[in-house]
């Protein structure tokens, strides 16, 4: 297959539809490389299984242990293309889902949690009777905790990786996993919870008691088990006892006497309660 260059009257680096089509261009030439290669490949293999002696003749057992061997001495490479291989070639056979997700283990490796959590995610969804279905929830949800960002970040990764975790604490309870999953998310909801306090911190420097009155109310009514759970009543105390609304800062000393047992704020908290009218 050709796939012909533009003409030279047409590349100007001035002209942004020539550097378009020299872009679309470059990445079909790829595309059409890495197609050859793996039809090159796949026909190689066919070639190979499909010789009339029985001695020279590959089985799917083969080629899974070959992509073994080859995962267990980290030649990632080598491994990935053999696993494709049996997902390609053995789709019904009894290593698709083991091929399935040690392709998502190699992606894991390699960092890329992305790829990891789809493929992960693949091994429950292809093969829910599978023996490797419960640690795939579990790797899936350490791929998003991976990728999971500071507190100042988009948390869409950090809900994400709850998700996961929480749907693996479901369907294992009893399993030693659920434990570290509810560790997992305890932390990860620390981190929401980080996310709403500095929010609230930067509306303290602004002066803005409304605006940071919504997020100190979103940490106490989301995240009460949370760090920031204590410090966001004690604030919220310290505003209401600024605006005079001493009605509904009773209820939030009530709240915190409540709920918070053994607290690092409970003298700010009386000196509060001492300066009501």
């Amino acid at each position: 297959m050709t796939v012909r260059s533009l003409p030279a009257s047409v590349i100007d680096s001035d002209n942004p539809y020539a550097r378009r089509s020299l872009t679309l261009l470059s990445m079909l030439q790829r595309q059409v490389l890495l197609i050859l290669v793996a039809v090159a490949a796949i026909g190689l293999f066919s070639s190979c299984a499909s010789t009339d002696t029985s001695t020279n003749q590959r089985t799917v057992d083969d080629v899974f242990r070959e992509a073994k061997d080859a995962f267990d001495d980290d030649d990632l490479l080598t491994a990935q293309g053999l696993f494709d291989v049996i997902k390609l070639q053995y789709p019904a056979s009894a290593f698709a889902d083991d091929a399935q997700y040690y392709l998502a283990e190699i992606n894991f490796r390699r960092g890329e949690f992305i790829l990891a959590a789809f493929n992960y995610a693949l091994v429950r969804r292809s093969y829910p009777q599978s023996e490797f279905a419960r640690e795939a929830l579990y790797k899936s949800a350490l791929s998003y905790h991976q990728l999971a960002l500071p507190p100042d970040r988009d948390q869409d990764y950090t809900k994400k990786a709850i998700v996961a975790f929480s749907e693996f604490s479901t369907f294992y309870p009893a399993d030693s996993l659920a434990l570290q999953s509810a560790e997992k998310i305890r932390e990860l909801r620390d981190r929401l919870a980080e996310k709403y306090w500095d929010v609230a911190q930067q509306y303290k420097i602004i002066g803005s008691s409304k605006s940071r009155l919504i997020y100190l109310d979103a940490i106490i009514g989301e995240y009460p088990e949370s760090k920031w759970y204590e410090e966001a009543l004690v604030e919220k105390a310290e505003i209401l006892l600024k605006q005079q609304k001493n009605d509904e800062l009773r209820a939030v000393i009530a709240l915190y006497r409540r709920t918070v047992r053994t607290g690092d704020f409970t003298e700010r908290l009386a000196a509060i309660e001492r300066d009501i009218k």
